[in-house]
């Protein structure tokens, strides 16, 4: 995988957004559900991508460094973006177990 290749998560492929016939969306969750799946698989592959570029670089395999500093930050920020979005969902959550039936 080309650790500068755009990722299929970006925009709304992958989101799990997908209207049903009528106009009417689910609500079970499960488009928020597959989304954030998505979302951390994605997460995962960029982190194997850094560490691969990383061991590269230690080992003096890596031709070009800015390669490997340029996927360990997506890396990072597209997790601290899924954790973020988590955050929110469980903040969600908690809020909606508060309200009075």
């Amino acid at each position: 995988m080309d650790p500068l290749a755009i990722s299929p998560v970006q925009g709304t492929t992958g989101t799990g957004y997908l209207p049903s016939v009528g106009g009417v969306q689910s609500t079970d969750g499960s488009g928020f559900a597959s989304s954030l799946t998505g979302a951390v698989e994605n997460v995962q592959q960029l982190q194997d991508a850094s560490s691969d570029l990383a061991i590269k670089a230690v080992t003096g395999d890596l031709e070009d460094i800015h390669n490997a500093t340029i996927a360990s930050s997506r890396a990072a920020v597209t997790l601290e973006l899924v954790a973020a979005v988590r955050n929110k969902g469980v903040d969600a959550f908690t809020e909606i177990m508060r309200m009075q039936a």
